[in-house]
């Protein structure tokens, strides 16, 4: 499993780094669209759906609103002076309470399905929150500044990706060798303290190392190691959320496409709860 997921990371990458620094805003958008609706189609039987037509259905609900959202409110109009447009700020907010719930559901599960594990349009309605403000943070992470300096988003969403791999890796490895706690055995019993510290431990390590790089000024040190902390400890649940989901479903991973890491939901499940998150957090303490 191990070199399975070494090798399709190894293919991964390029693509991701090719996806962020070589495609024009635009077609970025394009680009993280279409693995939306990759995700909101693995989504789908987590919410009971089974039959390709409502499958379809419900992914393609997903991408009217993306679409939707960019065009009416394109992506190369998202910061104005510094400023977050309304809309993409409000989704963003959504999906940060959304998190809040998430992380009270996981920590009070398996009580807390008793909200939500018989109906099936609430569990659509958690696709929503999850997936459509994780495309507005990609978005406007990825316009910071484009117009002045088209890289720069590009880096800050790396550092975004840092962070959360650092932590997925971090975990894993100081789980495998000192992991003894379950973090939380009813929704992911493969999960430990250890591995937690761990990956917090090597995330900040990311974090010193790119404040000494980029030179962070001293005043802003508070906001950008709260910012990164918060960013990592969020994305951890991210992860335990779909994982509740999943066991409540009954499904192991949400898809195949990728090799040694299941489908793209798992893929992204972190970086779902990061995005938004972190956005929200880099408008109030970082600008």
């Amino acid at each position: 499993m191990l070199k399975q997921r070494l090798i399709t990371a190894l293919i991964l990458l390029p693509l991701a780094l090719y996806c962020v620094f070589a495609l024009a805003l635009e077609w970025f958008a394009v680009v993280i669209t279409v693995v939306m609706l990759g995700a909101a189609w693995e989504w789908s039987p987590i919410m009971g759906l089974r039959r390709a037509g409502s499958r379809a259905l419900y992914t393609a609900s997903v991408g009217g609103l993306l679409i939707a959202l960019q065009w009416f409110f394109p992506v190369t109009e998202i910061w104005q002076d510094k400023a977050l447009h309304p809309l993409y700020f409000w989704i963003l907010v959504a999906g940060a309470v959304w998190w809040v719930i998430a992380t009270l559901l996981v920590l009070n599960y398996p009580n807390s399905r008793r909200l939500w594990s018989r109906t099936r349009s609430i569990v659509g309605v958690f696709g929503y929150l999850t997936l459509v403000p994780a495309a507005a943070g990609l978005f406007a992470v990825r316009s910071l500044n484009y117009s002045a300096e088209p890289l720069f988003g590009g880096f800050v969403l790396l550092f975004i990706l840092l962070l959360v791999w650092a932590a997925d890796v971090g975990a894993y490895f100081a789980g495998v060798r000192y992991g003894r706690n379950k973090l939380m055995p009813a929704v992911s019993p493969g999960k430990t303290m250890e591995g937690l510290l761990g990956g917090i431990a090597l995330a900040f390590v990311v974090m010193m190392v790119l404040a000494q790089w980029v030179q962070v000024p001293a005043e802003q040190y508070s906001g950008f190691y709260f910012t990164g902390l918060l960013t990592v400890v969020v994305s951890v649940f991210g992860d335990l959320t779909e994982s509740m989901f999943k066991r409540c479903a009954g499904v192991k991973d949400s898809g195949a496409l990728l090799p040694g890491h299941g489908g793209l939901l798992d893929r992204i499940d972190s970086l779902t709860a990061a995005l938004p998150v972190f956005t929200l957090a880099y408008v109030w303490l970082l600008l």
